[in-house]
């Protein structure tokens, strides 16, 4: 594919991993329209810390998913879409379920409503490992049941249900990948890996929920290739396909391995606000990649311990901008 050919829209572009992919995107020679939410700041997320080289061949377009003309304007001249814009962090679906159903749902109809309309040559929509729920069987592949084992995960079954429906119903040419747990650079300390991280930095307590469960970690930057793979790929329209390590780590475990790379001594400490209702905890996730590497000649590039020491030299770069003892619902 020539890049340098295509407009690309990527929701949530001021996000974790669509700042990263958006950045690639411009590397590449593409002409990007990132989609950022609107807030009265102006705020446009990660996009601000992108290099100014990078940042100024960026068309930023401000709003919500939740506005379907805002969602169709913004389509109008993308020859491709990537959609990873969503309410993610699980302990915010408890306390807010309907602003995440809301988005991640709603968000996602108007994106495929705007694609029957201004007919993209690709559209690709970001699921998640969540949706899987505990394993019942490991690796876990794309034929796997999928359980809604919280209101976020609900809500990206949802979205992932709405795409099936308009790639059988209107022939969208549509797929959808569906990350494990990406970790890297801009991360939020919601999630595990920067929770520890920023901890460890700031302290000798680290504050944590289960440590028993176990997850399949793989890095921001070979997560893009993915997204990039699939964009290029014709035979991926109307496929479902996993992006992960197909290695797992319990989050004990984890802990354990980041304060050694950090090299302090450091205690964990139970928190039960930090533990999920007993029916909802995800106890084990690993992914079967064999589909991603089949179909796209995809696989992990960087491994764990790598992926760990750039995100930690990030991290120790940027301590500032977290609250590393505030507990990021």
């Amino acid at each position: 594919m020539d890049w340098g050919q295509k407009t690309v829209l990527v929701t949530g572009a001021g996000g974790f991993i669509g700042s990263h992919l958006t950045e690639r995107l411009v590397h590449l020679g593409a002409e990007v329209k990132a989609f950022v939410r609107y807030d009265s700041r102006n705020d446009w997320g990660w996009i601000e810390v992108l290099p100014s080289s990078v940042k100024e061949k960026i068309e930023v377009v401000v709003g919500d998913l939740r506005d379907s003309e805002t969602v169709r304007n913004a389509m109008r001249d993308a020859n491709i879409v990537l959609h990873l814009g969503a309410l993610v962090a699980i302990p915010y679906s408890y306390i807010h379920p309907r602003d995440v159903v809301d988005t991640n749902i709603m968000g996602t109809l108007n994106i495929l409503s705007a694609a029957r309309e201004c007919r993209p040559e690709k559209i690709v929509h970001t699921s998640t490992s969540e949706v899987y729920g505990t394993a019942r069987y490991v690796p876990i592949d794309e034929k796997h049941p999928l359980q809604g084992q919280s209101p976020y995960s609900a809500s990206k079954i949802g979205a992932d249900k709405l795409v099936e429906s308009f790639y059988r119903s209107y022939d969208l040419p549509i797929v959808t990948v569906r990350p494990f747990n990406t970790y890297g650079p801009r991360q939020s300390a919601r999630a595990v890996i920067p929770t520890i991280i920023t901890q460890v930095l700031a302290g000798n307590e680290v504050f944590l929920g289960s440590l028993e469960p176990t997850r399949d970690f793989t890095y921001v930057a070979d997560i893009v290739e993915g997204f990039i793979k699939v964009s290029e790929s014709e035979r991926s329209i109307g496929e479902v396909i996993n992006l992960g390590s197909g290695f797992e780590i319990s989050v004990g475990d984890l802990a354990d391995k980041i304060i050694s790379l950090i090299g302090k001594e450091v205690r964990i400490v139970s928190d039960p606000e930090r533990v999920r209702p007993s029916k909802s905890e995800v106890e084990r996730l690993v992914a079967n990649n064999s589909k991603a590497k089949n179909l796209l000649g995809w696989q992990p590039e960087v491994s764990l311990d790598e992926g760990l020491r750039r995100t930690i030299d990030w991290f120790s770069q940027f301590q500032e901008r977290y609250r590393p003892y505030i507990y990021n619902v």
